[in-house]
């Protein structure tokens, strides 16, 4: 009997295929924090900040979804519930940030934000692409998608935002988008701890 029509030849294939998906979005996400915080700071942007926590906070979660690969579902929710308390830990970070910004207002480089944001967009497409076939293996793999689906999302708010900014001369954009992303991080973070924590509940078969 071949190799692949053995069942746990087949799983480890999947995780070897899994394995290699995620060694290159976290690769791909550690770059894009260190180039985006960089920018954030020198541009004194709120959204760029936001989204390069993301990035480290996705470089992360992809290193719990690696170490987890081999283990069995209690583990994966396990990993799954650490990677929800992150999400939760930074949309409110985010949120404290774009606080921060109204009291002491600043009108961030509009032009940084546009160039750094599609740097963004690109490379959370490309991931986006490389997890989409495994969206549907495992919770594991799952909240690995999202992460990165919601990344998209904040990589055109903050385009977006550059261009108001840009337009309106003013820092309330880049606020705005601030206080959206924390939103989409903590409800993500919802959904992803509801969904661990049942996991965790459900009594091994």
């Amino acid at each position: 009997m071949a190799c692949c029509d053995d069942k746990v030849c087949a799983t480890s294939e999947l995780k070897g295929r899994q394995r290699s998906v995620l060694v290159k979005v976290l690769l791909i996400n550690a770059v894009m924090f260190v180039v985006e915080i960089t920018a954030g700071l020198l541009a004194n942007s709120t959204a760029l900040l936001a989204d390069s926590l993301d990035m480290l906070g996705d470089a992360l979660v992809y290193g719990f979804s690696l170490y987890v690969l081999a283990r069995d579902t209690k583990w994966q929710a396990v990993s799954a519930l650490i990677k929800g308390l992150i999400m939760l830990a930074f949309g409110l970070f985010v949120f404290s940030e774009a606080l921060y910004k109204i009291i002491y207002p600043v009108v961030p480089i509009a032009q940084t934000m546009g160039i750094i944001g599609f740097m963004a967009l690109a490379a959370n497409a490309f991931c986006l692409v490389l997890l989409n076939s495994h969206r549907s293996d495992d919770i594991n793999m799952y909240s690995v998608w999202l992460c990165s689906r919601n990344d998209i999302i904040a990589n055109v708010s903050v385009l977006i935002a550059g261009a108001l900014v840009w337009w309106f001369g003013s820092g309330w954009p880049d606020i705005i988008v601030g206080l959206g992303i924390a939103g989409l991080f903590l409800r993500s973070a919802f959904h992803v701890l509801t969904a661990a924590v049942k996991q965790i509940r459900t009594p091994p078969v």
